[in-house]
């Protein structure tokens, strides 16, 4: 059965071994950021890790490395936990099929247990903050499931996006907040701020495991994550009402935090040990006011370890970048066999390609880097052939050896957009993008006589000018 929320799920885990509970008491710093970074360097079958004694924090309960490994990835898709990585892959592409399953809306969610509102938030009161790296700017919101509208279409459940982006805590009831312009709630914000007006946003913590797959999943702007999360469930995914924004938002979360992105205020916020593996600097990003905190009692506080790869979220982010750029290449292009993106959240992507004629294999990278997540990541693409496996780096490596002609086969192209926490940017949020194509040459088309042009007959010249004096003489 699938999961509706965390609890659920950190069940499952601990009776499949995948869920390590340490029980000797830890600091908050760097003790648990400092676990969740070793969980990273294990392997395939690291667990997730649960804290509940930890110094200063009476009662806390922390989970860290929930999505840390493939066994853990596949547990969540409801798939045995030796599932290998490209099975799980082609199932989640099998399920993309399914799409959209209605959710379903459900009463008594439990983080209705617990309600505080207006001069009474006090995040820190509430949830158990704790720096990830040693260089972040402040504590951080990394794994939550942000829920916001399209205020020019509000009532579009399509265009309701639940995404997750980093959130820094700046105080009891204020947060800042970073949309990278490519995002949904990116373009909700533009629309808001153009009017004068507030954005209403919903943060859900401590989701279902499917809820954080499809959070972080590069979607068309009018297609709703609940109904994704259905087709990946295999049962449409529970939904309820935030009471004060009336947005849709997760049934199981362990916390839900309503408030407002206030109009055109900004703040400093970061630095921060970013998914690339660098420490973003500090910038003005916009602020939350938080009107209203509804938890679980006790909520589990779910956090994300970021750092130099792998760590969680190369995990979390992996089969969920390659499925939807899969299906939107093979939508166009149906020689497109596979697509690996799973290299820090799609910068770089490998796919494998048939090709009908010279030169395709170029195009299909050239479109790779124009999707709607091609356009903020896709930064380098390496084309292989449809007997390669993009996911058997050896395979890729030997046709990058064997059949790259850099002076033909690489192409740059300068000035294209990118998100501006890539570390390659130049200024930020721009970059030149590459292709290798490590494809067999495909000869070129050689049908027709090219270096005969056709040339105009001898007696058009005659023609033009009788053809002028008719069309006069008639007018």
């Amino acid at each position: 059965m699938p999961h509706d929320d965390l609890r659920s799920f950190l069940n499952t885990l601990e009776g499949e071994g995948q869920l390590l509970r340490i029980t000797e008491e830890v600091l908050p710093e760097p003790d648990l950021a400092a676990a969740a970074n070793a969980a990273g360097r294990i392997g395939e079958g690291a667990p997730a890790l649960y804290f509940d004694n930890v110094t200063g924090f009476d009662d806390a309960r922390i989970t860290m490395n929930v999505h840390g490994s493939w066994a853990n990835h596949a547990l969540a898709l409801g798939l045995p936990k030796n599932t290998p990585v490209k099975e799980q892959v082609e199932t989640f592409a099998a399920r993309w099929d399914d799409f959209p399953v209605t959710p379903e809306r459900r009463a008594g969610a439990p983080w209705r247990e617990n309600t505080v509102e207006g001069g009474d938030v006090d995040l820190f009161s509430i949830l158990p903050l704790f720096r990830l790296n040693d260089g972040d700017g402040g504590f951080y919101l990394d794994k939550a499931a942000v829920v916001s509208r399209d205020p020019e279409d509000p009532d579009n459940f399509g265009k309701q996006n639940v995404g997750i982006y980093r959130i820094e805590v700046m105080g009891r009831n204020r947060l800042a907040f970073q949309p990278v312009p490519m995002h949904d709630v990116a373009q909700h914000l533009r629309k808001a701020e153009e009017a004068g007006d507030d954005l209403p946003i919903a943060i859900t913590l401590g989701n279902d495991p499917v809820i954080s797959i499809v959070a972080g999943m590069p979607m068309a702007y009018d297609q709703s994550e609940y109904e994704m999360a259905g087709a990946l469930r295999g049962a449409p995914a529970p939904i309820a009402t935030a009471p004060l924004t009336g947005f849709d938002v997760p049934w199981g979360s362990e916390v839900v935090i309503e408030g407002v992105i206030e109009s055109r205020v900004r703040q400093i916020e970061g630095p921060f040990g970013e998914f690339t593996g660098h420490y973003s600097g500090g910038r003005r990003m916009p602020v939350v006011r938080i009107d209203r905190v509804s938890y679980r009692s006790n909520p589990v506080f779910e956090s994300l370890y970021l750092g130099m790869p792998w760590t969680e979220v190369d995990y979390l982010v992996g089969p969920n970048t390659c499925v939807p750029l899969l299906k939107q290449l093979r939508a166009e292009y149906p020689e497109v066999q596979a697509v690996n993106a799973m290299y820090t959240h799609g910068l770089m992507v490998i796919i494998s390609t048939g090709k009908r004629y010279g030169g395709f294999a170029k195009a299909v990278g050239m479109r790779a880097m124009t999707t709607p997540h091609g356009l903020g990541y896709v930064s380098q693409v390496v084309l292989v052939d449809e007997d390669v496996d993009p996911f058997n780096l050896p395979q890729v490596l030997w046709a990058m050896s064997a059949k790259v002609n850099p002076k033909e086969d690489v192409v740059i192209i300068p000035n294209l957009s990118v998100l501006e926490l890539a570390p390659a940017s130049d200024p930020a949020g721009m970059t030149s993008k590459m292709i290798i194509d490590a494809t067999t040459p495909v000869p070129p088309d050689d049908r027709g006589n090219f270096a005969t042009p056709v040339k105009d007959l001898p007696e058009t010249k005659e023609w033009t000018a009788k053809l002028q004096r008719l069309i006069a003489a008639r007018d």
